[in-house]
Parts: structure tokens; sequence; C-alpha cells
């Protein structure tokens, strides 16, 4: 399933000319941290739960409030680690999508993108973690690829997780029994093991930030 799918179109964004009031009445009957605010299907930016309860004028208008607007958004064709660093970053539990003509086309929630990456073979399939380092105009990944196949093993996921003095940290998620042998081969091929183990930096580092946007889920 692609992440896209999970984009809802479920709640209405509200307008310029919608009213403090009916922005109360949407917080009160939904756990949304934010809500789009949107002019002729572009994105103006989304207003806070909290800053909406401290005006007491509810038949004010949002636009009157612009000042209060938060810009975050994610791109329609942005992945879920994109996804995910930005409702991180954004401290939200909802976070509208774009097309790439800037249109506002709906929103993720949080507890949806979570499922999806709970879901993920990156955390969900059998394997191991494993961490390797090497000078970034040295490696490839077709390489590492192929030193992680010539072991008969299966290569799950990979992806660059840190940049450091001109080398590159490489995070990989194999599937396999034989870890001493893809681990000799990594090292024969100049390859620094900064960890052989599957509780790694990058796991933790994952783990740390779904822990950290659990905290949202209840707002």
């Amino acid at each position: 399933m692609k992440i896209s799918e999970y984009i809802s179109k479920d709640v209405k964004a509200l307008t310029l000319n919608s009213t403090i009031g009916e922005a109360k009445k949407l917080f009160n009957d939904l756990t949304f941290s934010h809500i789009p605010i949107v002019k002729k299907e572009h994105l103006i930016g989304s207003i806070l739960e909290s800053d909406v309860r401290t005006i007491d004028n509810n038949d004010a208008k949002i636009e009157e409030y612009k000042y209060l607007f938060d810009d975050f958004h994610i791109g329609i064709k942005d992945n879920w680690m994109e996804i995910l660093k930005k409702f991180s970053a954004s401290e939200t539990n909802i976070l509208p999508v774009l097309t790439k003509d800037n249109k506002y086309i709906g929103y993720y929630e949080l507890t949806d993108v979570l499922h999806f990456f709970n879901d993920t073979p990156l955390l969900n399939n059998d394997g191991f973690f494993l961490v390797i380092e090497k000078s970034v105009k040295d490696y490839s990944f077709s390489e590492i690829s192929q030193i992680v196949e010539s072991n008969d093993a299966k290569l799950i996921g990979i992806f660059i997780s840190g940049y450091k003095n001109e080398l590159v940290r490489i995070t990989l998620k194999i599937s396999s029994e034989e870890i001493n042998e893809i681990i000799q081969s990594f090292r024969r091929y100049g390859y620094n093991l900064l960890t052989e183990h599957k509780e790694d930096l990058l796991l933790e580092e994952l783990k740390s930030r779904s822990d950290y946007l659990q905290k949202y889920l209840n707002m």
C-alpha cells in the first residue's frame, strides 16, 4: 500500500472567511492539533487549537489572525520517512498535503502514518540492522547490494543515516542467518562497521522519533 493512499479528505479545511467560532467547533469535535486554512484551493497556513482558544470573539474572521498561522506541509510525492520527519519537526498530528502545483488536496493524520511506518518491512520483517561507514567518494549502493547478495542474503532496506567528516553512514536491514560472513565481506571492501547488533544507532533513533510522535496521538 502506498503512503499516499492514507491522504484524508474527511474534514474540510477552513477558509479565511471562516469564523473563530467555527474553528472552535471543529476542534471540539476533533482531536487535531491544527486545522488547515485555504484560499481558492491553496494552503494559506494552519492554525493551532491553543491559539484559537485564546480568542474571545467567536464572530471574528480567521483572516484577522493570519499572524497565528503555522506554515508546514508535505508534497504528494514525498515518502513516508520525509512525512514522519515533517510531523516531528512541526509538532502536529495533522499534515496538509499539496500537489506539485501547490494545491491543497487533503491531509495525513499522524496515527495513519505511524501505522504505515510500523508495517514497513524495515521494522516489521525479520532481519538484523547493520550500520556501515565509508568515504563519500568510495561507497556505492550497487556495491553494497552486491556484497549482501553475494552472501545469499536479502537487502530489506537501505538508506543514508548520516554524514561526518567526508564519511557517509549507511544503515542496512538484512535478512540472513549468516551475519558474520556479511560483516567480514564489508570489512574486506573497506567499510567500517559501526554496529553489529539489531539495537543499532539508527533503530534507536527511529524508535525515539516514533516515541516522540506518540505524545500527539491523544491530542
